[in-house]
């Protein structure tokens, strides 16, 4: 679970704008944030199958938010694949 002062930081970091939540960057930003807390969670928790489905959403979350990056604006696509370190 984020803290409020990490998932403002993060928002500080990949947002266009200071009051910006709602953008794809920032969606994807927190979602990488949350799978990486939850993988860490199942590898010590292997049979968490409540946590592994809602693992499995995010990543359907996030890779939803790409493709519509990756259709609407390469650059940014782009620009987010390449600041999270997501491979293709």
């Amino acid at each position: 679970m984020l803290t409020t002062k990490k998932k403002a930081g993060i928002i500080k970091n990949s947002g266009r704008h200071d009051a910006d939540t709602g953008s794809p960057e920032v969606q994807v930003a927190l979602l990488s944030r949350q799978i990486t807390d939850l993988t860490k969670h199942l590898k010590k928790n292997p049979k968490d199958f409540h946590s592994r489905r809602g693992l499995l959403q995010m990543v359907a979350d996030r890779r939803t938010h790409l493709r519509y990056l990756e259709t609407n604006d390469k650059r940014r696509y782009s620009a987010v694949i390449k600041k999270l370190g997501l491979k293709k």
